[in-house]
């Protein structure tokens, strides 16, 4: 999978499937009429370009993810600080603190991840 953008609304789509997977084709245009008032041909043909994006596989009737949520938006950020910040971290990091302050807890928490990753790396 290379694309990783979605629209809202294709991302609310990949949500309802992410969150209801393995799931019918026809369960899913039941959701999709519920939840984002969409017609059985709009569920199809958005189905059909996420698939095409590599994200899940419509098998028999069959929707499934091919890629889990986490994964497709840990790639999704690691593409965003690749293109907007040559790949740098820090960069990322300096940019997001000057317009939002980071609470005690996101403070603490960044640092546990950072001496786990240490510990890992070793």
């Amino acid at each position: 999978m290379t694309d990783y953008q979605l629209g809202a609304v294709e991302s609310r789509f990949a949500d309802i499937i992410w969150e209801n997977e393995p799931i019918a084709s026809a369960e899913l245009c039941k959701l999709s009429e519920n939840e984002l008032g969409w017609k059985k041909s709009t569920t199809y043909t958005v189905l059909k370009r996420l698939c095409e994006k590599g994200l899940f596989a419509n098998d028999k009737g069959r929707v499934c993810a091919l890629i889990s949520r986490e994964e497709f938006y840990s790639r999704r950020s690691e593409r965003f600080v690749d293109d907007a910040f040559k790949g740098s971290l820090p960069a990322f990091l300096t940019a997001f603190t000057k317009s939002k302050s980071l609470s005690a807890d996101d403070i603490a928490e960044i640092k546990k991840m950072l001496d786990e990753y240490s510990e890992g790396n070793k």
